[in-house]
């Protein structure tokens, strides 16, 4: 067999081993989640699957960090005047339920990280301007930099900025695992599919609680 063939990852606690794999925090952002945001004033947004998956997100960033792993807050982000945007850009947003073209503006209260996940200085802050993020970004020099070979995602929505996220992840080589119970969308019939789509060509799907006895097992403080 080549080196190839024997270093492939084939189970769950392999891929998610914290010393190889970076948890993505994606879009988990004042616009998307916060009632005072766009989603919720301007697209009437039912925020009900976003927040209750906040907890869980919380349980696993916490995690990740006492496990050294590395945790990236993903944001999706508008630069000021239409820097940012295309005319294809503008005609899918236009199309898009419960949003905008100026969502999470640069600079503005929206763009930020909610408060219950607010992000700490050994964090890495990525900002994307369309629905992956791996296109016109640094993310993948930042897992490559950090020598990571697994990416465990969380956030919203699902079906759109997870999704994108995760398959290009696993385009640019990454074991790509979904934290099925941190992310929602805001049709969860979609949120299914996309996990069952994942779970059957790309990715592998865990609930939380599958990655937290991964990490707590290899923690530093779990051994002392």
């Amino acid at each position: 067999m080549t080196a190839l063939t024997t270093n492939i990852l084939t189970t769950s606690a392999g891929k998610a081993d914290p010393r190889h794999c970076a948890l993505l925090v994606i879009d988990m952002q004042n616009d998307f989640l916060h009632p005072e945001g766009k989603a919720r004033k301007e697209g009437n947004r039912d925020l009900g699957p976003m927040v209750e998956i906040v907890p869980r997100q919380a349980a696993l960033i916490d995690a990740a960090r006492q496990a050294g792993v590395p945790v990236v807050f993903v944001m999706q982000t508008t630069l000021p005047a239409g820097a940012s945007n295309s005319d294809v850009w503008i005609e899918a947003r236009s199309r898009a339920r419960y949003s905008g073209v100026d969502m999470c503006l640069e600079g503005s209260w929206g763009q930020e990280i909610i408060d219950e996940l607010t992000p700490k200085p050994e964090d890495h802050l990525v900002r994307k301007y369309r629905y992956s993020g791996f296109v016109g970004t640094n993310l993948d020099l930042i897992l490559r930099s950090l020598d990571r070979r697994t990416v465990v995602l969380a956030g919203t929505s699902t079906n759109v900025c997870v999704e994108a996220t995760a398959w290009d992840a696993f385009h640019h080589g990454y074991y790509t695992v979904y934290a099925a119970d941190a992310c929602a969308s805001w049709d969860m019939s979609l949120h299914e599919a996309a996990l069952r789509t994942a779970a059957t060509r790309y990715a592998t799907v865990e609930t939380v609680q599958d990655i937290l006895d991964v990490w707590s097992a290899a923690s530093p403080l779990a051994q002392r």
